[in-house]
């Protein structure tokens, strides 16, 4: 596979690891041939998918050894049930066993299935306490974000406990997504029909501009990669002072920028000249047109 001139938006989730780890390296964990199927869907006699809509398994990184998952969105927009937020939880244990450089979580999903209601819901919350078990242990766990279906609702959440992000523009992150918004709170307050406004709100360049994403890559596995590389030597830090360190800076995002009704608002109190052309720009013109204005 030439990784440097392939889509991650438009790859599945094995192409995507296939792509981002050293050739030949990945080996899958309790792949398809073990037949590890949502007991919860056959009653509604909703499809299953051997694996669950999630890829688990382990590999190298620039020859230093990775554990990773990759979700799959077109299994249910990677909707996370008990059996798929069983196989992050069981990775991210294994991590404390075999102590890799990091944990790659390629994240694509709607959030937790429906299907599966509180089973999901306990799942997501059981990958979100190992998160932080493998944090605490010195473990990097770094989420990459460029997927189809975005990455909302527990798994919006299970990214923001992780240490670092990679998005691309195409990625999206946020807890509740466009539709659920505007069911909840009226077209009025959030058109998902919109795009342009849907991707100006939580797509990869204004997550990027707040600070809720680390690093924004072009559209290619070969970028993706590189950035993952590049943090593997991420610090894990849960310190008291980094919480109120954080709790500071959402503090002071509010008060800069609570008044603000559209992304495009934001920009401008960023200081970013002729915000409504940013995305127009590809990455590369982005991150020299909003250098040094981050919030």
């Amino acid at each position: 596979m030439n990784a440097h001139r392939h889509s991650y938006y438009e790859a599945g989730a094995r192409e995507r690891l296939h792509g981002l780890l050293d050739a030949g390296s990945f080996r899958e964990l309790l792949g398809p041939a073990e037949r590890m199927t949502s007991p919860h869907l056959p009653p509604l006699d909703a499809p299953v998918a051997f694996d669950d809509g999630v890829v688990v398994g382990r590999g190298r990184l620039a020859g230093r050894s990775v554990l990773a998952g990759a979700q799959e969105g077109g299994f249910n927009g990677g909707a996370v049930g008990e059996v798929h937020g069983a196989k992050l939880t069981g990775l991210l244990e294994r991590a404390l066993d075999e102590r890799p450089a990091a944990v790659l979580l390629l994240v694509e999903s709607g959030g937790v299935r429906l299907h599966e209601a509180n089973a999901g819901l306990i799942a997501v919350s059981e990958v979100m306490r190992a998160v932080l078990a493998v944090r605490s242990a010195g473990i990097p766990v770094l989420v990459l974000d460029g997927g189809q279906f975005g990455c909302f609702g527990g798994m919006g959440i299970v990214a923001r406990c992780c240490d670092a992000i990679v998005i691309s523009e195409e990625g999206r992150l946020g807890l509740s997504g466009p539709e659920v918004i505007e069911t909840t709170c009226g077209v009025e307050e959030f058109d998902s029909r919109d795009r342009a406004l849907v991707w100006r709100t939580v797509g990869g360049k204004h997550r990027y501009l707040l600070g809720e994403a680390d690093v924004l890559v072009a559209d290619e596995l070969a970028a993706f990669r590189e950035a993952a590389i590049r943090l593997l030597d991420t610090v894990p830090d849960l310190s008291l002072d980094a919480l109120d360190a954080e709790h500071g800076r959402l503090a002071a995002r509010l008060e800069r920028f609570g008044t603000c009704r559209d992304a495009l608002d934001i920009w401008s109190a960023l200081g970013i000249g002729q915000p409504a052309r940013l995305p127009l720009l590809d990455t590369d013109e982005f991150l020299t047109a909003t250098a040094d204005r981050r919030a």
